[in-house]
């Protein structure tokens, strides 16, 4: 399906010269370098570059777990620059979404305990009909009653991404979220997160080293020393090697 105009504009989240430096003088590590960068409404995005290159700082200062020395960081229409602690707090439990490669259960509590967490820690029932759906759509609902040392690596993992989908976040973060699983529950997990973002209308940022994970996204941006270098539509794995391979990466 085409996008229309609008929905083709419309952005969940952007950098608008966003720099993250770390130390000073001689010690001066320059993670992220006055990027610009938008993240657009139902889009699945691909982060990838070498090690160092900041594409992990770019996504913890994206999502508010981390702060930019300089320049904006917008989810909807909220500049996270001038929140509060508190408020950046809440921010990131009612309108951010996180996928972590170590899962982050709460190993005391069942399945869908975990997946409900965050509404329960606001106070709210949350969207049933939605939970349920996502618990179904994730092959969990046999399941839900177990704990995390009772489910599989690839089991846990359906967890997480039930869990930062249950709420229905503006934008979801993925940082390397098949890392810990083999590639069969890779494409498991990477073919659920591409149809929350077709079906559900999801807009996933997903950091990762792997070209097979990234060409589930609609794009990939590639980032160098801080930079963004280059982008690219529609990719598979092979386009994506051959731009890593021209990156040195």
């Amino acid at each position: 399906m085409t996008a229309s105009p609008a929905q083709a504009l419309a952005t969940a989240a952007r950098a608008v010269a966003a720099s993250k430096i770390y130390g000073s003088g001689d010690t001066e590590v320059r993670a992220l370098d006055a990027i610009d960068v938008d993240f657009e409404q139902g889009r699945f995005t691909a982060i990838m570059g070498p090690s160092g290159s900041g594409k992990s700082t770019l996504m913890h200062c994206m999502a508010g777990l981390d702060t930019v020395t300089s320049g904006q960081v917008i989810i909807g229409d909220t500049d996270l620059t001038t929140l509060s602690e508190k408020d950046l707090t809440l921010l990131r439990r009612d309108n951010v979404g996180f996928v972590f490669q170590a899962y982050n259960l709460v190993p005391t509590l069942t399945a869908i305990e975990n997946i409900t967490l965050p509404m329960d820690l606001a106070g709210s029932a949350g969207d049933t009909a939605w939970i349920d759906e996502v618990v179904g759509a994730t092959g969990l609902t046999d399941r839900v009653k177990h704990r995390p040392n009772e489910l599989s690596g690839g089991q846990q993992q359906r967890v997480a991404v039930a869990r930062a989908l249950a709420g229905r976040p503006q934008i979801i973060f993925a940082d390397e979220p098949t890392g810990n699983v083999d590639s069969n529950t890779a494409g498991e997990i990477l073919g659920f997160m591409r149809s929350a973002v077709d079906q559900m209308g999801q807009t996933i940022v997903m950091v990762t080293h792997d070209p097979v994970a990234a060409s589930y996204a609609d794009r990939v941006v590639f980032l160098v020393d801080g930079k963004i270098v280059d982008e690219l539509a529609d990719p598979t794995p092979q386009t994506i090697r051959d731009h890593m391979t021209r990156l040195g990466a």
